[in-house]
């Protein structure tokens, strides 16, 4: 048996529960260029690229606590490292047992360099991706079509990286493909042996479950996923966290073919992308709800034809004197038979139509428009808050489409607030920063909105040029008797005082709100203790009485 195992084609090593090699034949010794002295002992690191450790050195540890591996008895591809540095590819089959010593771990290694250069790799290349070594979307779509044509129950699960082109942007390309890699061999790991893991495109990956039992078990192996993503990637020196949002549908139940089961999933996704970090199952109501979203698109897309869009202001206070100093315009619909309606009812379907920039640069122009009217009746020069929609940061032309505005109805820039949300606020690229630089040097305020509510936050206030932070409603809620809420408060108008900003906070309701705000030092407020947003003439009258309530001295 000894010389077997010494002389056999494949490289054996044998590694403990703390992942150290206790064994390696002949071949192994030949493959890495190592004597067998020099690797007894060491752990698999001295085989594995760095940029890979952090992923193996995860699973190694998993199975040494006790817990099975799901890549046992598996063959998979991954990249192996030799003496002199050069990566090369290996076929690795794993088998975990229990030796004298506890838990044992072997693994049964072939080079494929060959293999990867004959013409076998035209065949791989047609059927898997390039970079992961998973299968593609064709052999996805084959595998799922042959299950469904059979009658088999199948499951699909569609996984979505949240986050992933921030990594790519931030870190780089190579950066990002290597976590792609480590997904590759995390994410098989985390289902059982027979379900197949693909990469659809650049972050979309699959799952295809077959012969299922019972439908619960997507929904079980989408947990799985989930939690798989809990522990950070270690990629060279960098620990990466990754969000992740998972849709699942089960054939032929929810679609009995490829394209209506993949929409289904899809459908699945979308609900869980608006959940963040989760996972959704799909439901036949999901298809109301696609049908509803579909006529409310419609439905604006008339809206904006016909005008039915106006502005109401809702009034920013000094705190102090009780006057008005700003106005944030909002946005409503003159809906033709439901009336008055509110954001809540269209934003969100609003934001991803295609006339959102058509709406989001009326909105720029009506605001700087009804400033300038008020201007000219008299009405004490306020600063305009508008908000934007991110289609209007993505079209390449803010600081013209904005400057020409101001310069279209004759008002300084100082007149101009613009409020960016978060999803505007994560985007790194410089792109997205620039304009805001030019308008922040030609004095235009900017303004970021819900601060505290999410991810963006220190780093948002590093990158943008902003000179005023406004402080979420549900922080100012609570105010009164959630200690932790008045601390967050506090550490934001502290810091902004430090670095020279304006914070004006949402959602005073009570006069008990605004004695500790004061207090605190806050200096500008806005809510319903002061008016509720209002047409633009009602907003005019709110300013005249404020002022002639006002003593002349304040």
């Amino acid at each position: 048996m000894a010389g077997f195992v010494e002389n056999i084609e494949f490289a054996l090593v044998v590694i403990d529960a703390d992942g150290k090699i206790t064994f390696v034949n002949k071949t192994a010794e030949r493959m890495f260029g190592y004597d067998y002295d020099e690797m007894i002992g060491q752990t698999l690191d001295l085989i594995i690229p760095p940029r890979l450790r952090g992923a193996h050195e995860a699973g190694v540890a998993k199975v040494g606590s006790g817990k099975r591996s799901k890549l046992s008895g598996k063959t998979v591809e991954v990249t192996a490292q030799r003496r002199d540095g050069n990566e090369f590819p290996i076929e690795l089959s794993l088998s975990v047992w229990n030796g004298p010593h506890g838990v044992a771990m072997g693994g049964l290694i072939r080079d494929i360099s060959d293999r990867r250069q004959r013409d076998i790799r035209l065949h791989r290349l047609a059927h898997q991706d390039a970079l992961t070594g998973l299968p593609n979307r064709f052999q996805f779509d084959m595998r799922l079509e042959e299950a469904l044509e059979i009658g088999e129950q199948t499951a699909v699960l569609l996984i979505d990286l949240d986050g992933f082109r921030r990594i790519n942007d931030t870190l780089g390309h190579a950066t990002g493909d290597t976590l792609l890699q480590a997904l590759a061999v995390r994410l098989p790991a985390a289902v059982e042996a027979d379900a197949m893991v693909a990469r659809l495109g650049s972050d979309e990956f699959a799952v295809l479950l077959r012969r299922i039992d019972d439908p619960a078990t997507a929904a079980a192996a989408a947990r799985a996923l989930l939690q798989s993503f809990d522990k950070p990637f270690g990629i060279g020196d960098h620990l990466l966290k990754l969000g992740v949002s998972i849709g699942g549908a089960v054939g032929p139940r929810d679609g009995g073919d490829l394209e209506e089961l993949l929409a289904s999933a899809d459908l699945a996704l979308y609900r869980a992308r608006q959940r963040g970090s989760s996972y959704c199952m799909f439901e036949p109501s999901m298809l109301n709800a696609v049908a509803v979203r579909r006529a409310l698109q419609d439905e604006l897309l008339r809206a904006i034809g016909a005008g039915e869009f106006t502005l109401h202001y809702q009034p920013q206070v000094c705190l102090n004197s009780g006057r008005v100093v700003g106005a944030e315009a909002l946005l409503r619909w003159n809906h033709p038979t439901r009336g008055l309606l509110e954001p809540a009812d269209f934003l969100a379907v609003l934001e991803t139509h295609s006339g959102a920039l058509t709406v989001g640069n009326w909105i720029l122009d009506e605001a700087c428009r009804q400033s300038a009217v008020w201007r000219a009746e008299g009405l004490p020069a306020l600063r305009m808050a508008v908000n934007l929609f991110a289609v209007q940061v993505n079209a390449g032309n803010l600081a013209e489409t904005v400057m020409a505005a101001l310069e279209r109805h004759r008002l300084p820039s100082r007149a101009l607030e613009l409020e960016i949300t978060e999803t505007i606020a994560l985007d790194n690229e410089e792109r997205t920063l620039a304009p805001f630089r030019e308008l922040a040097t030609a004095g235009v305020g900017l303004a970021f909105d819900d601060f505290g509510t999410g991810h963006a936050a220190l780093s948002t206030i590093k990158r943008f040029p902003l000179t005023v932070l406004k402080i979420d409603r549900s922080f100012v809620r609570d105010l009164l008797n959630e200690p932790r809420d008045a601390a967050i408060v506090r550490a934001v108008l502290g810091m902004a005082n430090d670095m020279a900003m304006t914070v004006v906070a949402e959602g005073i309701e009570t006069l008990a709100h605004e004695a500790v705000l004061l207090g605190m030092g806050c200096r500008i407020g806005q809510g319903y203790l002061y008016s509720k947003a209002i047409p633009a003439d009602d907003f005019a009258a709110l300013v005249k009485r404020r002022e002639n309530s006002v003593p002349r001295d304040s």
